[in-house]
């Protein structure tokens, strides 16, 4: 079983914790839109607190570590590995709850490029467990607005991981998916498990909007969320998301591997 201090070593040393390549500059824009109520940063959120810029740098200073100053604008952000790993140990306590009940789950990214071997892993590891992971809606299209305009993409599962596919893709099915925070794929996804009359998540599991829209819904909801992404970190805070995980999400996705194998040892379902 990897330790607690080895996996601790490796977050700094694949800087998922420590100094991480998210910008300072990144994330204050991100938290002025966060107050402004942009949708763009609220990615399915409706908060439900009043929440200005001083009060994110506080939020975030607490549940990621980054500095709590306001006056510091610039430079690489900081999460604390402690922070992190005890969040892991959140996550995969929710996780080993789930597979005990062999109840049905869902998990869907927004980051195909670097997250999908991760949550794959745990859809492979619950299905032996005996949880239903959830297909629904599979090649159905969503409407997304991005700042290129209207954009069309097609809802895919690979693994048992549900992401969006660019039609306009020169091989389609071999790319690894498009980057999206959009919440709109997982009102698409309850929508038609809805209509075909369940069954419904008992579990969510992802990042950006997979998260944010599924608490905002009601659905209990865990993921990981960069220093840039304050919405998981709100959403926390205000109840609607169970366990957000503060780790830089754009790092190579094979250095997620050592957190696949310390989540699913910590959740007992090591294969």
């Amino acid at each position: 079983m990897l330790s607690t201090g080895a996996l601790r070593a490796h977050l700094l040393a694949a800087r998922l914790a420590g100094t991480v390549a998210t910008l300072r500059e990144e994330s204050l824009r991100s938290y002025r839109l966060f107050a402004a109520r942009d949708p763009r940063v609220l990615i399915g959120i409706d908060p439900e607190w009043s929440w200005g810029m001083r009060d994110l740098i506080a939020l975030m200073a607490d549940k990621c570590g980054v500095s709590a100053d306001p006056a510091h604008i610039s430079g690489h952000d900081v999460i604390d590995p402690e922070r992190t790993l005890a969040a892991l140990d959140a996550f995969a306590d929710r996780v080993a709850t789930v597979a005990r009940c062999r109840a049905p789950v869902l998990l869907g990214t927004g980051h195909p490029h670097r997250l999908l071997g991760f949550y794959a892993a745990l859809a492979d590891a619950l299905s032996a467990a005996g949880c239903e992971v959830l297909t629904p809606a599979q090649g159905r299209c969503v409407d997304i607005t991005t700042r290129f305009g209207l954009r069309t993409y097609n809802l895919d599962y690979v693994r048992g991981v549900a992401l969006l596919r660019d039609p306009a893709a020169e091989r389609p099915g071999c790319e690894p998916g498009a980057h999206t925070h959009s919440p709109l794929p997982l009102r698409t996804v309850l929508a038609a498990a809805a209509e075909a009359g369940g069954p419904l998540p008992a579990l969510v599991i992802g990042d950006h909007g997979w998260v944010c829209g599924a608490g905002q819904l009601g659905f209990e909801a865990i993921g990981l969320a960069d220093t840039d992404d304050p919405a998981l970190f709100v959403g926390e805070a205000e109840g609607s998301v169970s366990v957000a995980v503060p780790l830089d999400d754009a790092v190579r996705s094979s250095y997620y591997r050592p957190l696949t194998r310390y989540v699913l040892n910590r959740a007992c379902l090591s294969q």
